[in-house]
């Protein structure tokens, strides 16, 4: 499959890992404060790295680095990542997969295949601004809500995080979420960051003291609950 991202080293993309990082292209999804956007709206134009020179890479690194973050863009819309994260795994790296959710049926598939060490799954937003939070005015969250459930039944290490952009979210956005998403071992409020490749304008970040209160707003439901980024 293409890659079109891939940082060598990073040891804040996978938490408790030495890590390098692939980015996969394609997104289901139009959040207009996406930071990868031009992993959505430009995938021809996107660099693709080849896959037998990001395996070499893989192989002499065994032993110095721990795992594999894959990340997007959303990896699922790939229906042959199972082949990659095959190859990971057969190297013996730990995999962590970022995802939207939207594809639950892939996603059980290869948790219970053991593809997949850690998830870390957006929460765009409550349940009643999903679809303004990620740009499709008819979006359907029955899968979003699937995949919330099946992480949330303990068959994979994971983290839920949401984005916090002063436009989208609110005190009562938070509590909802944290109504939703209440059992999570972890949950990360991610501070918005302007990038010049946003697919949406007029966005901005909430101010240290308001996501600090967002956080214990999160956190009567979640303790796990903290901040990212900040």
């Amino acid at each position: 499959m293409k890659i079109h991202g891939f940082q060598k080293m990073t040891m804040l993309d996978f938490p408790g890992k030495v890590a390098c990082t692939l980015f996969t292209a394609g997104c289901n999804f139009r959040c207009p404060f996406c930071h990868n956007a031009l992993l959505v709206t430009e995938i021809d134009a996107a660099a693709v790295y080849d896959e037998e020179e990001i395996f070499s890479y893989l192989q002499k690194r065994r032993g110095i680095l721990d795992g594999v973050a894959i990340t997007g863009g959303e990896p699922l819309l790939n229906r042959d990542i199972p082949e990659l994260l095959r190859k990971i795994k057969a190297l013996g790296y730990s995999v962590k997969l970022d995802t939207n959710g939207s594809y639950p049926d892939l996603l059980k598939s290869i948790v219970n295949e053991g593809l997949v060490d850690y998830i870390a799954m957006d929460i765009k937003n409550s349940k009643e601004k999903y679809a303004l939070t990620v740009g499709l005015p008819n979006f359907d969250l029955r899968p979003v809500e699937e995949s919330v459930d099946f992480l949330l039944s303990g068959t994979v290490d994971f983290e839920f995080r949401t984005t916090i952009v002063k436009e989208l979210h609110t005190e009562k956005d938070i509590a909802a979420i944290a109504d939703w998403i209440a059992g999570a071992p972890r949950y990360f409020l991610q501070n918005f960051q302007e990038s010049e490749h946003m697919i949406g304008s007029n966005l901005h970040a909430h101010s240290p003291e308001m996501l600090e209160l967002l956080r214990e707003i999160a956190a009567r439901k979640i303790p796990g609950a903290a901040l990212r980024g900040i």
